[in-house]
């Protein structure tokens, strides 16, 4: 019995501990996790401006060359030189959620730059969608303002297609073997496009 206690004053000491632990690293790392991850929003932002930094000039040049505007649920980043505006994106795609960056230009209409800084898509499949070739498919697209509602509840304002050969303005060939991960990106990009040019238009 006295063996037992033993045994199980051991466990619950080596617990505690360990949770301790646990917890003391994630504090420690918590305040570098999001100091990243807010340099990787400002170094997408600036690269689709074109604006030239440094990693010890990254925060400072940011703060001097781009304005920050809250609006609804959604915040703009401005390009004080071309008025471009960015704002991040987030949905579900087929087997996780796909976030990034969208940058349109000043006619908040045309496509600027797309990034995917986050996705769980099958690798050579839908997680194309992340790749530089896929992604300079929008660079240019202009968005259908006057669009027809579709399935899924808002407007078709950017199209993605099963790779024909006409598209419009507002249309790009889908993901060749990735119907389905391009189905939920279109999803994902006119549906917070839809609430983005509202909060945008509100500001």
């Amino acid at each position: 019995m006295k063996e037992y206690l033993k045994m199980i004053v051991f466990v619950l000491v080596m617990g505690i501990v360990t949770s301790g632990v646990l917890i003391g690293m994630d504090q420690l790392t918590a305040d570098r996790i999001a100091a990243n991850e807010s340099a990787e929003i400002k170094t997408t932002i600036m690269d689709a401006y074109g604006i030239a930094y440094t990693t010890v000039t990254l925060h400072d040049v940011f703060a001097t060359s781009v304005d920050v505007v809250t609006s609804g649920d959604f915040t703009f980043y401005v390009d004080k030189t071309s008025g471009a505006v960015s704002y991040e994106f987030l949905g579900g795609g087929v087997w996780g959620p796909i976030s990034g960056i969208i940058t349109l230009e000043s006619d908040f209409r045309t496509i600027r730059q797309i990034k995917v800084l986050d996705q769980e898509e099958t690798p050579g499949l839908g997680g194309r969608i992340a790749e530089p070739d896929i992604l300079g498919r929008f660079v240019g697209i202009v968005l259908n303002l006057s669009a027809d509602q579709g399935s899924y509840g808002s407007p078709r304002y950017l199209e993605i297609n099963k790779n024909t050969s006409d598209n419009a303005a507002n249309e790009i060939d889908a993901i060749a073997g990735a119907t389905r991960t391009s189905e939920r990106f279109e999803v994902i990009f006119n549906t917070t496009y839809e609430a983005a040019r509202a909060a945008w238009d509100a500001r």
